[in-house]
């Protein structure tokens, strides 16, 4: 399936899929981290990553807990002891297009707020190509080194580190008591063709690679044989300090050199995107010359206040980013194009491709992504490819890296057949044959069968029954489809609430589940013991099965975590009223305000949940399946001192010292709810210079009023 495009897959093969990655990916990793003899390249390893990636972004109920975007490197080799870090050595997210950093430069300002443009300094360095090291000194001496590993513990190759001479066995008079330097140890590219000329002279096997030789040499059992390897060190980071000798990442740089570690004289500080990816190409352009592998140009924030402010997310940080080389592109033939209608009726066009081969990966599929790019005009009518449009028999340039799902990325027009003609986007859905219309902004075109297409009406059973949604066990892709599909009343499941009345209905029937090809009794009683265990569920889990368009699993918890209980939300948003649609006056009413408050809930996501609820068919199936089930009160867990838990706060005016972003984010951080109106609900406002309206409503009702200032030391974080 490795040559289905992820926006292709079903459930099923989903799931199948994600399974072969995990397996696949734990075994590279175990090639590249232990065994330090990879049987791919770093760009092939990406895309298989990304894939992972993507895939569990379209069916997040189908992560596994041994998913690898949860896991940093590899378990540590059992022929060294282990190390904790008490830090942990975390992974960086990837940019492979100069698009992707300005839009992490964009992030960065967005959560941050209030900082004007230019105004952020970022570091530059080489990502460099070799094993990644945490050296620990307690008192000045070096005490302990650990590789990565997992991320939390790594492997104690302490002798082995003690042999390369460009790393200090003692620091300076001054030093923190605890300062860990972090780095990549490294083989030099003249070391490397040295040591296999000389094992050749020996008739010995000669090594693949810098990178692997260093990580190999390393993980010598005897430190004597690593002591004649030639071993090189940068160092760029650190992990546990017992004080901070410089405030910004720049800063920590010459600390490093002045204690005596070797840093990269590449590493330079910017302020604008622009700059970084100038850097960025300067650096390409030197990488022959240099005497080290590098396979990309880090960015990081400098100042390490905003680095704190910024934190992370799961595994990586959101104030750093690597921006990768390119991987390879190849060259084949467009056969045809095909369209797939998902759930939400969206039409998606499909590359058929002439198989060719990409990075050591067969490629058959390619995403089209939407009608524009097809015609080569970007989201904002913007000219792509110099405006040159994609047609049936173009030869086309195919690649893997720089996006999830390989994609075409331009035309070789001069080997354009005579025949071929502009493709015509079909306004038709090609399952049910109903009309498919693009909304006005949107680059989407939409099937408007709703629930009369087969195609959605399918994915919306299968994601009901998903993992993350309701998690209903014997209700796979295929049990899925043959319900769908039964003739007999007794037997077909065509909404949610069919597969509650299900039992119910086999007890007055005479065509028995359990007597068709594929069930059986124990089975079928499995099938029922699954069912029933779902008529209580959580919140989130309900409105996430609804499968509500925008309303993914996290902005499921969010709702669940913001109205705590179904009643409350559903009188919540019939009685939602929006804005007009134009009018900039219009602010809606305070249910639209209080429901686009809720972090992650902007008026797009906001106006797709009204709309699902103004839909009346939508309402019936909601009620019959509410006759069956009881969505639970969700439990909202946060730090039990917190002095703010289940109060509505509300900010207003300008935030000196923060943005709006992370004000929401810092009260739902303390078990607080952050609301945009004001009202008797309301028990704290927190007013900047410039409240108006909301500060004048919360004097008339009596509402605690405080300063930016004071909130921070209400929670304890000034």
């Amino acid at each position: 399936m490795r040559d289905i495009a992820v926006d292709q897959l079903t459930f099923l093969q989903a799931k199948e899929e994600l399974t072969a990655l995990a397996a696949e990916l734990a075994y590279h990793d175990e090639r590249y981290h232990r065994e330090d003899s990879p049987e791919i390249s770093d760009a092939e390893y990406d895309a298989l990553k990304l894939r992972n990636i993507a895939i569990e972004a379209r069916f997040p109920e189908l992560i596994r807990s041994d998913s690898p975007s949860r896991k940093v490197g590899a378990s540590p080799l059992a022929g060294f002891g282990q190390v904790t870090h008490a830090r942990p050595m975390l992974s960086l997210d990837n940019a492979f297009i100069d698009m992707d950093v300005q839009d992490f430069v964009g992030s960065v300002y967005r959560f941050l707020g209030q900082l004007p443009n230019g105004s952020i300094a970022f570091t530059a360095e080489p990502k460099i190509d070799g094993l990644s090291m945490s050296i620990r000194y307690e008192n000045g001496i070096l005490v302990s080194a650990a590789t990565r590993g997992d991320g939390t513990t790594g492997e104690n190759v302490t002798a082995n580190i003690l042999t390369i001479n460009e790393i200090p066995e003692r620091l300076p008079e001054g030093v923190p008591s605890v300062v860990e330097v972090r780095g990549e140890v490294y083989m030099a590219k003249s070391d490397f063709l040295q040591l296999n000329e000389q094992m050749a002279l020996e008739g010995k096997q000669t090594y693949v690679n810098p990178r692997n030789t260093a990580a190999g040499s390393l993980r010598q059992l005897d430190a004597k044989v690593t002591a004649t390897r030639k071993l090189k060190f940068f160092a760029y980071s650190w992990g546990e300090m017992s004080g901070m000798p410089a405030d910004t990442q720049h800063g920590m740089i010459e600390v490093f050199k002045n204690w005596g570690f070797p840093v990269n004289p590449l590493t330079a500080r910017f302020f604008t995107a622009d700059e970084l990816i100038a850097h960025y190409h300067m650096i390409g352009i030197e990488r022959p010359t240099l005497d080290y592998d590098i396979d990309g140009v880090v960015y990081k924030v400098d100042r390490l206040d905003l680095q704190t402010r910024l934190g992370f997310r799961s595994r990586s940080p959101r104030w750093a980013i690597a921006h990768k080389f390119p991987a390879e592109q190849a060259t084949t033939i467009l056969r045809d194009i095909d369209i797939q209608v998902g759930r939400t009726g969206a039409l998606t066009p499909v590359a058929r491709l002439e198989p060719i081969t990409v990075g050591g990966v067969v490629v058959t599929n390619a995403t089209l992504h939407n009608e524009d790019y097809i015609k080569g005009l970007g989201l904002k009518g913007e000219l792509l490819r110099e405006g040159r449009d994609i047609r049936i028999g173009d030869t086309v340039i195919i690649q893997r890296a720089g996006d999830v799902i390989p994609q075409i990325v331009d035309v070789l027009i001069e080997k354009r057949p005579s025949d071929a003609t502009a493709y015509q986007f079909p306004d038709h859905c090609p399952v049910c044959g109903s009309h498919a219309v693009r909304e006005e902004g949107e680059a989407v075109r939409r099937c408007t069968g709703g629930l009369i297409c087969s195609a959605q009406a399918v994915e919306r059973i299968r994601h009901f029954v998903s993992r993350n949604a309701f998690d209903i066990e014997g209700l796979g892709e295929k049990q899925v489809e043959f319900f769908f599909n039964a003739e007999d009343d007794a037997l077909s499941i065509r909404t949610p609430a069919d597969i509650f009345t299900l039992e119910e209905r086999q007890k007055h029937s005479l065509t028995k589940l359990e007597n068709i090809e594929g069930f059986g009794k124990t089975s079928v009683n499995k099938l029922y013991k699954a069912i029933n265990a779902r008529r209580e569920i959580a919140l989130s889990r309900f409105l996430y099965g609804l499968g509500i368009r925008h309303v993914g699993e996290v902005n499921a918890k969010r709702l669940a975590r913001a109205y705590a209980t179904y009643s409350k939300f559903e009188e919540a948003i019939l009685n939602t009223i929006a804005p007009l649609s134009g009018d900039r006056t219009d602010k809606g009413n305070e249910a639209w305000q209080e429901l686009t408050s809720v972090e992650g809930i902007g008026s797009i996501v906001a106006l797709a949940i009204v709309e699902f609820y103004q839909e009346e068919h939508n309402r019936e199936v909601l009620a019959m399946l509410l006759a069956q089930v009881t969505p639970l009160e969700e439990k909202i867990e946060t730090a039990s001192d917190s002095p703010v838990i289940g109060q509505t706060i509300v900010f207003t005016g300008s935030l000196e010292k923060m943005s709006r972003d992370e004000a929401k984010a810092m009260a739902e951080r303390f078990g607080a709810k952050s609301s945009g109106s004001v009202s008797k609900k309301t028990n704290l406002v927190v007013a900047g210079p410039g409240a108006g309206s909301k500060l004048s409503k919360a004097q008339e009702l009596g509402i605690k009023i405080i300063t930016e200032d004071e909130w921070f030391e209400l929670i304890g974080e000034k």
